[in-house]
């Protein structure tokens, strides 16, 4: 069973789920000579689709042949087991404090996507995700997939985001149209600069558009509201 979340898998003619591979088409094609394997997605503020985004982004990175690993490091409030709907059996928590291997607790929703959901919330959630344990993770993951994804907390939120970015290849950052404050945006990009975080674009949900738009920083998929 899968939620209805999943766009790209319970509706793939619907509008939300060509933008999601049209999104994928970009990522494929960024940078050819040096693509992005380990993409961390992050927003701006809270509730703006950065883990629905992760998740059907995985899925048709999967469709189309790519191996793909999504990691919730969402460790405050992870959903992406919830939006998979997998059973409870551990996770990336376990992986970091060498109880379980990751092939022991990652799960595999639709062929060619594994999921390592985050595990039970640890108490110091940003101690976990700066270690240097979770910077060789990232590391052997890069050697075993086409394409990890990072879902993160929101970088205005976190101290870990920013980070967790800095480990990654690329970043996504997601916003809300309708919510989402200009000087909230600058200052989430500042942050990951700050870090030498490499950003490949943004992602615009709630944008009532049927197109995908681009940008200076590279490519703003737009998400139609109902998803």
């Amino acid at each position: 069973m899968l939620s209805n979340a999943l766009v790209t898998l319970q509706d793939p003619t619907n509008a939300a789920s060509e933008d999601y591979r049209m999104l994928r088409t970009n990522l494929i094609y960024t940078r050819v000579d040096t693509p992005p394997k380990v993409i961390v997605l992050t927003s701006v503020g809270r509730n703006e689709g950065k883990s629905i985004t992760t998740a059907n982004l995985g899925v048709t990175l999967a469709q189309a042949g790519k191996s793909t690993l999504i990691l919730d490091c969402d460790l405050r409030k992870p959903v992406q087991h919830k939006i998979f709907i997998t059973r409870s059996i551990g996770g990336l928590v376990d992986v970091l404090v060498g109880e379980r291997d990751p092939q022991e607790v990652w799960q595999e929703p639709i062929p060619g996507l594994k999921l390592l959901p985050a595990g039970a919330p640890p108490p110091n959630p940003a101690e976990m995700l700066t270690s240097r344990r979770l910077a060789e993770f990232l590391g052997q993951m890069r050697q075993k997939f086409d394409y990890v994804l990072v879902d993160t907390p929101p970088v205005s939120y976190a101290s870990e985001s920013p980070a967790l970015a800095a480990n990654g290849d690329g970043v996504l950052l997601l916003l809300d149209s309708q919510h989402t404050r200009k000087g909230s945006l600058r200052q989430a990009l500042r942050r990951l600069e700050n870090v030498g975080a490499n950003v490949l674009g943004t992602v615009m949900n709630k944008y009532e558009a049927p197109s995908v738009r681009a940008t200076e920083e590279g490519y703003s998929p737009l998400v139609p509201t109902d998803h």
